[in-house]
């Protein structure tokens, strides 16, 4: 649950763009766009409900659109949409308690909810024999949640709200949002203000408010009810009477109204923050999604600032040296849009420089426009985007309800597609020069001073003054409604559902290229992509007894120039291609990854073999990368949850051993410093090899075709002399006693609570009995540790435990993000829950086949994409797992019992071993968290070294 914030979804424009739905394809070829089928329909009392079909899995994917959001906000109201998100997951007058219980037992996937300056919405993919229930629980919390809120509900989640807020800010640049709306938009736009809304608006709302919210904007006639998957229309249509046909339409919303209001002149503004290096971020208000500049300026802002074949990229980071990364993206809404460009400075440079590099290059480009290829190439990457979105019945529904709600056609994002595919190069610049040479608002974070007062900061932020020609909302035609009578009895709860749908799991085959790597294929034909993994035993541990981060920087190098092409190069014939290739690295594997629209497979995987066999290695390349990578690290340093897993693994393990590192894989300072060319070289003979490889293949191909792709550019790969270097992943014995590590980070708003123990590995008889056990404990949403921390004491916005795949002993992880002053009330209750839960307080029966429910459950709608089938292909390579294991999973998971659980909980939880690593405010945390005893207590920096008292 929560804001819609600038993350996955916000950037995932292309709002209209990015996405298209999932129907017929008049050809594979890259240049054609895929075709949209659906049905509309309203109801009697103003539902208006969208239909897809696509049965290529047994799951429905349920969207329920609000046109309600923070744009509708009144002065003093601050918030309000978000917390009635929160609200409508506590509970509805025929189901009590939290909404996720019911959905977890049917094994739903992709559950939640969001606000943003538009809409609430709340989504779920459930099996299908379960759509009746998750229609029943979604009419229920639309016409029958009032009697369930009350004054402990709305205290409950205010809480959780104000501690999601506490979490966004106590990021590196999380107080961003609110300067840059006050500075570029006047007091009197919808927009004026952030969806979170204010610690004070949110204090100060009612239960009269927040009823009074509901009833006035969330009726029937303001929702949109979107399914889309393994559903036809007729049974739409009737499901949707039967559920929702007696919900009153509600009071008419009048919608707010689009408002482009460009500043007129630039303007500057500095905000210091807990960072490491200063941030520049520039930011243009532009017309609204679907608008012909809005869909000009995202390819505009891709051949700006979409990675390092841009412009802006080119002249700053590979050209003058200025910063370590930059980027330009445009931020699509319904009534304006945000066009930005960020800078991340390089230590010691003088941010006016970048400033003034980014006003020439911009310049230059509304002089000039685009070349008819970076068009090219920003259209591709565009339409190769909507394919590869294709596959997820989450995805089709989110868009179809975008069109539905803000522009009343569920198909509009492929006609703002068209019409990007239409863009000429003179229309991009035209559209460019229009709105990127109007006023923009430049905010530079830089880092704070010792004990500078942030919060009086934003506090002396004040709002642009109102303007005037704010459209008046406009309200909808009037219009006569009516309910049907209700069929559902909704006092006998929620329905049962007591038959699920079999998993349908490709199947999987087997193969081999002349000189021996293994191929193994899940063909999935959904849409014309194939996708391919070279997997190999290596990942972070492989860098035990040389330079940390080797493993991780390889890959990284592995993306640039190759023998045949510099580093931009690379990159530009990927774009050509419309592929994906990406180089990655965990605890235990390293990877290279291809995505590749299938009328262009064998060039892909010509620059796939180019990349892997003959990277270049080159040392100034390594340079720059270098150069990004300490930043990167300096930044973890200043991230709450980053520096927490950057420190807790050495401690855990020790230095020594091969698992004892920091988890981001990122390496140290010094490491990193000393890396040469000839390092990467060793690296990569030692570990990415053709004896130490399999090939993993998912997707819209088959046997034959793949195999004799792959032959001929990986078949006459020969594996070096020697054999495959073999980790040492040597047992750690349990700490003696407690031990507690404090690491300051001022003013933090948050304290970041971790603790660790190690468990058994991945690989171990009893992995099921594991995971179940972990998942009971902390887990999932209603698992003991959120439910207590976030549900009950209101401390935190979520609290969980992690298990992390490991071949050797794994990490098992507590945390909890808390407000600062519930810092050590919160240790002691994750410490009396894991007393508990091996002592007075076992897993019962209940909450262990509400974990085997949920898993077998949910595996429909967990591998109906090829993505999530190449997974679990990987996971079998991995763990040494048989091919039939997915398909074999549930009937293993019901050997799981309560004993089996508990005896594994008990294997994992030794609540005299914990270390903890807690993350904040020294002045607020450290004499509350030693009055615990909980252990020795000891103070280190970010690097993990021990403070000496007085000193910082």
């Amino acid at each position: 649950m929560g804001i819609r914030k600038k993350t996955l979804w916000a950037r995932m424009f292309l709002g209209a763009l990015a996405l298209a739905p999932l129907g017929l394809w008049a050809a594979s070829g890259s240049a054609t766009l895929p075709e949209l089928s659906y049905t509309r329909f309203v109801l009697p009392n103003g539902l208006t409900v969208v239909v897809h079909e696509d049965h290529k899995a047994p799951v429905v994917a349920v969207a329920v659109w609000y046109h309600i959001g923070s744009a509708d906000e009144p002065a003093g109201k601050t918030g309000f949409a978000h917390l009635f998100e929160h609200l409508m997951f506590s509970g509805s007058e025929h189901h009590p308690g939290t909404y996720f219980q019911p959905f977890e037992q049917v094994g739903a996937t992709n559950m939640n909810g969001t606000t943003w300056f538009d809409r609430t919405n709340y989504y779920e993919t459930v099996p299908t024999t379960a759509l009746d229930m998750a229609l029943w629980m979604e009419s229920d919390r639309m016409g029958h949640l009032l009697g369930a809120i009350g004054q402990k509900e709305l205290d409950t989640q205010r809480g959780v709200v104000e501690n999601e807020k506490r979490q966004d800010e106590n990021r590196p640049y999380g107080r961003v949002d609110q300067n840059i709306l006050s500075n570029t938009l006047p007091a009197n736009h919808p927009y004026a203000h952030d969806t979170i809304g204010s610690m004070k608006d949110l204090e100060a709302a009612s239960l009269g408010d927040v009823k009074g919210w509901f009833h006035a904007n969330y009726g029937a006639a303001n929702t949109t009810l979107v399914l889309s998957g393994d559903i036809t229309v007729a049974q739409a249509r009737a499901k949707a009477e039967r559920y929702f046909g007696d919900i009153p339409a509600g009071q008419p919303v009048a919608h707010q109204q689009a408002w482009i209001t460009p500043l007129a002149s630039d303007t500057h503004g500095v905000q210091h923050d807990h960072v490491a290096q200063p941030r520049i971020i520039r930011t243009w208000v532009v017309p609204q999604l679907g608008t012909q500049p809005a869909i000009d300026l995202d390819l505009a802002t891709t051949i700006l600032g979409g990675g390092r074949t841009s412009r802006l990229y080119q002249r700053l980071v590979y050209q003058d040296h200025l910063v370590d990364d930059v980027s330009a993206s445009i931020a699509p809404f319904a009534l304006a849009s945000q066009v930005q460009i960020q800078a991340d400075v390089k230590k010691g440079v003088d941010p006016a420089r970048v400033e003034a590099a980014i006003e020439d290059v911009l310049q230059t480009f509304l002089k000039q426009g685009p070349t008819a290829d970076e068009l090219s190439r920003a259209k591709i990457q565009m339409r190769a985007g909507v394919i590869r979105q294709l596959d997820d019945v989450t995805y089709q529904g989110w868009f179809l309800a975008e069109g539905q709600v803000y522009r009343h056609d569920p198909g509009a994002f492929r006609k703002d597609l068209q019409t990007a595919m239409a863009t000429t190069p003179a229309g991009l610049q035209s559209a460019a020069r229009d709105w990127l040479g109007k006023g923009s608002y430049t905010l530079l974070v830089t880092p704070a001073a010792a004990g500078q007062d942030l919060a009086a900061e934003d506090a002396a932020v004040k709002a642009l003054p109102a303007a005037p020609g704010r459209p008046a909302p406009l309200w909808p035609a009037k219009a006569e409604f009516r309910t049907t009578a209700s069929v559902v009895d909704r006092s006998k709860g929620v329905p049962t559902v007591s038959q699920f749908p079999d998993l349908h799991f490709p199947k999987v085959e087997r193969a081999r290229l002349s000189n021996g790597i293994q191929v193994i294929l899940a063909a999935r034909d959904a849409i014309p992509v194939t996708d391919v993994e070279l997997l190999f035993n290596a990942g972070y541990a492989a860098d035990q007894g040389s330079k940390l981060g080797t493993a991780a920087f390889t890959a990284r190098m592995m993306s640039e120039s190759t023998q045949k092409r510099d580093s931009v190069a690379v990159i530009e014939a990927e774009q050509r291609l419309g592929a994906q290739i990406h180089f990655g690295v965990g605890l235990d594997m390293s990877n290279a990854s291809l995505s590749a629209l299938n009328d262009q497979l064998q060039p892909s995987l010509e620059l796939l073999s180019e990349m892997v066999l003959q990277p270049a290695f080159k040392l100034d390349d390594m340079q720059r990368v270098r150069g990004q990578w300490l930043a990167n690290i300096a930044q973890q340093k200043t991230e709450p949850m980053s520096m927490a897993l950057r420190t807790l693994p050495p401690l855990l393990y020790g230095k020594g051993h091969a698992y004892g590192v920091p988890l981001t894989g990122s390496g140290t300072e010094a490491s990193i410093q000393s890396l040469q060319p000839a390092d990467l070289v060793a690296f990569k003979q030692h570990w990415l090899r053709p004896d130490n490889v399999t090939i993993l293949v998912s997707g819209d191909t088959s046997l034959a075709t793949i195999v004799p792709a792959l032959d001929k550019v990986f078949g006459h790969w020969q594996a070096p002399a020697g054999a495959v270097p073999v980790k040492s992943l040597p047992g750690v014995a349990a700490q003696p006693q407690p031990r507690v590590f404090l690491i300051d980070r001022p003013d933090a708003p948050q304290s970041v609570v971790m603790a660790g123990l190690l468990a058994p590995s991945t690989l171990a008889p009893n992995n099921l009995a594991l995971k179940v056990a972990n998942d009971a404990f902390g887990g999932t949403f209603t698992s003991r540790i959120n439910m207590n921390l976030r549900e009950n004491k209101r401390w935190a916005y979520g609290a969980f435990s992690i298990l992390i795949n490991a071949f050797g002993q794994r990490p098992l992880l507590f945390y909890a993000p808390v407000q600062s002053d519930k810092t050590a009330p919160s240790m002691t209750e994750v410490l009396h829950e894991a007393q508990g839960v091996i002592g007075a307080h076992p897993l019962t029966e209940a909450e262990v086949e509400k974990i085997k429910d949920n898993d077998i459950r949910s595996l429909p709608g967990a591998y109906q994409t090829a993505d999530a089938v190449l997974e679990a292909l990987s996971s079998n390579v991995m763990y040494h797992r048989p091919d039939d294991y997915v398909t074999t999973l549930a009937q293993h998971l019901q050997a799981v019992h309560q004993p089996q659980a508990q005896a594994a909980i008990e294997e994992m939880i030794h609540p005299q071993a914990l270390t903890w690593v807690v993350v904040g405010d020294l002045k607020q945390i450290e004499a509350p968290v030693r009055a615990l005893k909980l252990g020795k207590v000891e103070v280190l920096d970010a690097d993990g070294n021990p403070v000496q008292a007085g000193k910082p």
